[in-house]
């Protein structure tokens, strides 16, 4: 599944902000807004946004 829509499913299960997320989870308050406008992930931050989710669950 693609990576970003991991991120909103986790974004509308937790009510967390995208700000606050990007934040979190790779320190990129523009994380998510970028990832919609068309920014590519590498690897590792993906492995380290996946890591964040797996983390704290909703």
């Amino acid at each position: 599944m693609c990576l970003l829509i991991k991120i909103d499913r986790y974004l509308r299960r937790t009510g967390m902000s995208r700000s606050q997320f990007g934040r979190l989870a790779i320190n990129d308050p523009r994380l998510v807004t970028d990832m919609m406008r068309g920014r590519v992930i590498g690897p590792e931050n993906a492995a380290r946004i996946e890591h964040f989710m797996a983390g704290r669950p909703a």
